[in-house]
């Protein structure tokens, strides 16, 4: 069985590599013309660090990034606490640790997987026309590949979406931007800022909860560096992706904030400035045999740190019904490879989990961005009398929702969705399937 992916982010490689993994042929097809370091800091909750522990990429990113003590949020003007979530036993409760990593060093490990693992990753191979009926991929070289799966793992401004829903499909603007950039330890120690050194001196994800806006702080590559994203309204021109940041407007927007946080900002010499944009929920992420994963199909508001984790959880669940699929069903010789049925499997056992996260995200974006009164004196109580104990209107605080997103299996989730849809389809058509030997 071959498999074609179209785009080597996040998504692309951990579906590559989970590919391999059940002895796929996997060719990935990026059209940059290298694998070049891009972006600033990503946080790897614990339901994408068990994923990653399936692909065999953890202790790297153990290695290369820094496992949390917990997640601070605290009010904008003064810094005050308002939830201290401790990590401390995450491994425990969730299966995994929660990592923060830099992007870059997120991607090179699951690049040096996919290339140990045998996968072929060819650059400057930018795809324009995809051929459903023949399961092909164009070129703009013209070159054409055929493959028995086509994955389009192209991002939010996919080009494979829209070949699939045959028109164009760009994606929305939400109204926010963001801000990112990245500090080295010893900008920051420049500072002689007590409070500033103990902020650095914490494996925490520091986070400033304020009308309209919100910051979040983290350490990256074991505490020699560090990632800030100041999240505000949008005031880029209508359908401009990105800039570069200006630090002044920075400091200007959070002139009122924590005195820490604007000590930071101070220390920042360039920045970038990003579009936030998100897409309506898809009605199919498959046709025939080629499926959506990632940013593609379901692309989310970074209000949960769950955007590029769906994307890797994406790409486990497709590479493992495909190899269950090839390792352990045999269809007599003259019928067709039912490839489609396990696309839309996928499909169905994705969906409700990407939605669940994507609508997290909105209602994380209303109770972060909320303005002084009422309502946000009482998010603020609520906030500061959660113990994991007691239910709560806030996903952020609700063990329940917590315990879904973060500590749901999707390895044993697809593995026995697959053994339902094997026995349903031996018993209505009466085809034999046997086990592989």
């Amino acid at each position: 069985m071959k498999v074609v992916i179209v785009g080597s982010g996040i998504g692309g490689l951990a579906c590559a590599v989970a590919c391999a993994q059940e002895s796929l042929e996997v060719t990935i097809l990026e059209r940059a013309p290298q694998l070049v370091p891009v972006g600033a800091g990503i946080q790897v909750p614990p339901n994408a660090a068990r994923v990653a522990r399936y692909l065999g990429i953890l202790p790297k990113l153990l290695e290369k990034g820094v496992a949390l003590d917990g997640i601070h949020y605290r009010r904008y003007a003064n810094g005050k606490m308002l939830f201290d979530r401790p990590n401390v036993k995450t491994d425990e409760q969730y299966g995994a640790p929660w990592l923060v990593i830099h992007r870059a060093d997120y991607i090179d490990a699951l690049y040096q997987a996919a290339i140990a693992a045998g996968v072929e990753l060819q650059f400057g191979a930018e795809v324009d026309h995809v051929d459903f009926e023949r399961t092909e991929v164009r070129l703009k070289t013209g070159e054409t590949m055929s493959a028995d799966v086509i994955v389009g793992a192209d991002g939010l401004w996919s080009t494979s979406r829209d070949r699939l829903l045959g028109f164009p499909s760009p994606p929305v603007e939400t109204g926010d931007l963001a801000y990112r950039g990245t500090f080295t330890k010893a900008q920051l120690e420049a500072l002689n800022d007590l409070e500033v050194n103990k902020l650095c001196s914490k494996k925490v994800v520091t986070a400033w909860l304020g009308p309209s806006k919100h910051a979040v702080f983290y350490p990256l590559k074991g505490g020699q560096q560090f990632n800030l994203v100041l999240l505000r309204p949008d005031n880029l021109p209508i359908g401009a992706r990105q800039e570069q940041g200006e630090v002044d407007e920075m400091q200007a927007t959070f002139e009122e904030w924590d005195e820490r946080l604007r000590r930071i900002i101070s220390c920042l010499s360039a920045a970038s400035k990003w579009k936030l944009c998100h897409h309506e929920e898809l009605r199919t992420w498959t046709r025939g045999s080629v499926a959506l994963l990632g940013d593609a199909c379901h692309p989310t508001l970074p209000y949960q740190a769950q955007g590029a984790a769906m994307a890797v959880e994406d790409g486990a669940v497709l590479g493992k019904l495909l190899g269950l699929f090839k390792k352990s069903i045999h269809l007599r010789s003259e019928v067709k490879h039912p490839v489609a049925e396990i696309l839309r499997l996928y499909e169905s056992l994705r969906k409700a989990r990407t939605t669940l996260n994507v609508k997290g995200a909105i209602a994380s974006q209303y109770w972060y961005h909320l303005p002084d009164g009422p309502e946000q004196e009482a998010r603020d109580a609520e906030l500061e009398t959660a113990k994991w104990c007691n239910d709560t209107k806030w996903n952020l605080t609700s063990v329940d929702y917590q315990n879904d997103l973060l500590g749901f299996d999707v390895i044993k989730d697809c593995e026995g969705a697959f053994e339902t849809w094997r026995q349903k389809r031996d018993n209505s058509d009466g085809r034999q399937f046997t086990a592989e030997t």
